[in-house]
């Protein structure tokens, strides 16, 4: 393990589980909708990581004092949120360290939420959902389950980096991916993530009032998603609008 980063356990964590990543990503998509799950599943907080590669900054909820970067859990569900926007040279050792740590933990399956960014974002009412995976059999579950395939792209930053670091280390790993607005919180994608999860797994959530909160989600993420856009142009997360070039 790193000496810079670790994570605290500070209840028993449960093995077999699936875990979700959401870090501040395009549209917060992924932050938004792993904080809906904690909230609706009543998760309580497991284990925090601890690292010198992020910000010195502290989380106050209800007068007590938070890590920025926190797990989640029950027995079936792991689930892993930063209410900071991770440093871009921090990105890759945390990423590193997180699925090391799901492996160790013996989770069934990693999950990583996010969005794509897609430039008539205003123009849709429901955003399309995409999926891919680190192997062939669960990419034929994502298929069988209706999700529709991302089968040219990109995926950059941290869902990239989970994907790579879970194929590397023989992890499954699932991501889900909702079209977005690039720099504006998107609670509306953040909604339909959940929708699609549900198809392809047990954990299942009502997104009715995520749906009904949207304007006030947009204005409480205003602040991180500035800070998380500058990570973001540092990321190269624009390149997500391109396609790769196959001959």
């Amino acid at each position: 393990m790193s000496e810079s980063i670790r994570i605290v356990e500070e209840k028993p964590i449960p093995s077999e589980a699936t875990m979700i990543i959401g870090l501040p990503d395009v549209g917060l998509v992924g932050l938004i909708a792993t904080s809906y799950l904690i909230s609706e599943l009543n998760l309580e907080e497991i284990a925090y990581m601890d690292s010198d590669l992020l910000p010195p900054v502290m989380v106050l909820h209800k007068g007590l004092p938070h890590a920025p970067l926190r797990i989640y859990g029950n027995q079936n569900l792991i689930a892993v949120i930063s209410e900071l926007a991770v440093p871009v040279p921090a990105i890759y050792p945390i990423m590193q360290e997180i699925v090391k740590w799901g492996q160790a933990k013996k989770v069934k399956r990693i999950v990583s939420i996010g969005g794509i960014p897609i430039e008539n974002r205003q123009t849709i009412t429901e955003p399309k959902v995409f999926g891919a995976a680190s192997n062939q059999e669960l990419l034929d579950m994502l298929n069988k389950s209706g999700l529709s395939i991302m089968n040219e792209g990109y995926i950059v930053g941290p869902q990239a980096l989970t994907m790579r670091y879970s194929v590397s280390k023989k992890v499954s790993a699932i991501a889900i991916l909702a079209q977005s607005f690039y720099n504006y919180p998107d609670p509306e994608a953040a909604a339909m993530v959940l929708k699609e999860l549900s198809k392809i797994s047990d954990i299942k959530v009502d997104i009715s009032k995520l749906l009904e909160k949207g304007e006030e989600i947009r204005l409480k993420a205003r602040d991180i998603m500035k800070r998380t856009q500058q990570e973001m142009s540092r990321m190269k997360k624009s390149q997500e609008y391109d396609l790769p070039l196959y001959v």
